[in-house]
Formats: structure tokens, C-alpha cells, sequence
């Protein structure tokens, strides 16, 4: 929630967070699951990348597999590699945004 912009909401219920930037998804948190889950969107080759690399790093969860990881965090991916993620998810949607909205949103 720390980034410009973003706001949680819960269109799927209560037992999904969904993280949006003027509308669009950029993470999308199973509050209820044990060991709890986020999915966010990635570079295609990364993602790849990232599932070959991490164990609790997978295709998206009924998401453009493509373009989207499910990240268990059960402990064995690092905090700083998580954050990132996130960081690079929101970056990715922002990016694609008009110019003046990047600008109003402070986005380098």
C-alpha cells in the first residue's frame, strides 16, 4: 500500500485482497490460505525465470500464465526478492499508463 496510487479492495470477497492502481490489478493476496499466496504480474522471460528458480514461485493461479506468478510465501523466498516483486508488478501496470497519469502518480 506504501505505492502512490494504490488501493486494496475486495471484489472477490472477503478472502482476497486485490491491490489496484486507477483500476488495474497489479497483486492479488489469498488472505485464507495456509501458507498465504500473492500473485503478480512479471516480465514473460522472468517469470519463467523466477518459476525455474524458486520452488514457491508458479504460473499464475487462474491468471495469463504468461504474465502473472503465484508467489507462496512460505518463508523460502527472501523479504528483499518479495518487495521487489511487488515493486516490479506495480511498475508494470503503471507503465502502461498515459504519461500525465504516471506524472499525477509521481512515477519516475
Amino acid at each position: 500500500m506504501g505505492f502512490a496510487g494504490a488501493e486494496e479492495t475486495y471484489p472477490f470477497g472477503p478472502r482476497t485482497s486485490v491491490f489496484k492502481v486507477r483500476g488495474k490489478i497489479f497483486a492479488i493476496a489469498s488472505l485464507e490460505a495456509e501458507p498465504p499466496s500473492i500473485s503478480l504480474k512479471c516480465e514473460p522471460d522472468l517469470a519463467v525465470q523466477l518459476r525455474v528458480d524458486w520452488a514457491a514461485i508458479t504460473a499464475g493461479y487462474h491468471l495469463n500464465k504468461r504474465h502473472w506468478n503465484t508467489v507462496v510465501h512460505d518463508g523460502s523466498v527472501p523479504d528483499g526478492l518479495m518487495h521487489d516483486l511487488v515493486e516490479d508488478s506495480y511498475d508494470l501496470i503503471v507503465s502502461a499508463m498515459p504519461k500525465r497519469v504516471q506524472r499525477e502518480l509521481g512515477w519516475p
